[in-house]
């Protein structure tokens, strides 16, 4: 069996790993990334549609889940959205701000694995693909066993994700890593995910997968204003997903259709044009057509908009403005895009990620119970908490 002695050992290549490496390796720490998969940044490939939403020009603790809102402060202040985009700009990748400031390649995400693979190696670092650890205990420094031998490191560092997209390799393994050595795990949950229909809600909603609308969704305190697209199982689209990272089982989400639009003063002008028009048809002029009658059939409002009841016509306002939609669960750590919780910041400095507890562990990323909003902010927290270790390994 091989000893291969190291300053640092990170497992997992993908973003907060890289980054960590990159910033270790210019202060000339030996550092060797321990990557289980054959391909480096699957997440990163897949991520944007394949362009790679890399980060938010917006990017502020307020974007961010966790048991400690503030513990992502002090990365992001350091290493700020300024910070990658000049990396990218460096590697001469053109991108462009699709909305709400996040940020695309106008090529391939490859573009952004392949810059920091880069400067991984500028930087002398060493990857060793397909390599599965299957433990590690610390004396004095920290011995890791693998399948490609023994590797022997002062610091070592946890990049290994969450539980999203297992299909591509996503494990556990961080989480178990924290509890083997005495840290505290916040329970996860799939985050940035589609939400499923209850059973009433599946009975009366089916047959509208496909079909978006804008929609203003609110779960909690955090609201947003996007699109809602039905699928064959429940909800999702943008305004879904965002609200999916505030949502606890059992809680209700209230959503306003048309939220540019006062709908109970819009039809009630159509109803005094009066006219023949029906309530579905007049509906169907802001609203997708399948929705439009689904909404009315499900409010029993039929025939025309002239001859709906004063108090029946609000009572069906009320419900387009205050849909009220608990689901009956997510579409799970599959169709995720984040996993939520982690390892507890309570355990980590804020500074430099390492653990109270164990000197010379160190976790960055996704593992932390640290979770962006959608729209570039979970890479941005990637580059910024991999690049806070980095400094100090």
């Amino acid at each position: 069996m091989k000893f291969g002695h190291c300053d640092v050992a990170i497992i997992g290549a993908g973003g907060a790993g890289m980054m960590c490496a990159i910033q270790a390796g210019r202060r000339g720490r030996s550092v060797v990334l321990l990557e289980h998969a054959q391909t480096i940044g699957k997440k990163i490939l897949i991520s944007g549609g394949g362009r790679c939403n890399f980060t938010n020009v917006h990017t502020q603790a307020g974007a961010f889940v966790s048991n400690n809102p503030h513990f992502c402060t002090s990365a992001l202040s350091r290493f700020r959205p300024e910070d990658f985009i000049q990396m990218v700009r460096d590697h001469g990748i053109a991108f462009h701000e699709k909305k709400l400031g996040q940020l695309f390649c106008d090529g391939s995400a490859r573009q952004i694995v392949d810059l920091l693979v880069g400067e991984c190696e500028k930087a002398g670092v060493v990857f060793h693909l397909g390599c599965h650890v299957s433990g590690i205990h610390k004396d004095r420094y920290f011995t890791l066993d693998t399948n490609q031998g023994r590797f022997i490191a002062e610091s070592v560092v946890i990049a290994t994700g969450g539980l999203s997209f297992p299909k591509i390799g996503a494990s556990g393994f961080g989480h178990d890593l924290a509890k083997q050595f005495g840290l505290a795990v916040v329970p996860t949950a799939p985050a940035l995910v589609g939400l499923r229909f209850d059973d009433g809600d599946r009975r009366t909603l089916s047959g509208l997968a496909g079909i978006s609308f804008g929609a203003g969704v609110a779960c909690g305190t955090a609201s947003f204003r996007e699109d809602v697209l039905f699928t064959h199982h429940g909800l999702s689209g943008p305004a879904i997903l965002q609200a999916s990272l505030y949502w606890s089982p059992g809680e209700p989400l209230s959503m306003k259709m048309l939220p540019e639009l006062d709908i109970a003063a819009w039809l009630s002008a159509k109803q005094k044009e009066g006219g023949r028009a029906e309530t579905k048809t007049i509906l169907a002029e802001r609203l997708p057509k399948r929705l439009a009658e689904r909404f009315c059939e499900r409010s029993k409002i039929a025939g025309p908009l002239a001859g709906v009841p004063i108090k029946k016509l609000q009572a069906f306002c009320r419900q387009l403005e205050r849909w009220t939609f608990t689901p009956g669960g997510t579409e799970g750590y599959g169709k995720a895009e984040v996993t939520r919780g982690g390892v507890d910041t309570a355990e980590l400095s804020s500074k430099t990620m390492e653990a109270h507890q164990v000197a010379g562990l160190f976790f960055v990323g996704e593992v932390v119970d640290v979770t962006g909003q959608l729209g570039g902010y979970n890479f941005q927290w990637a580059w910024a908490s991999g690049a806070a270790a980095g400094q100090y390994v």
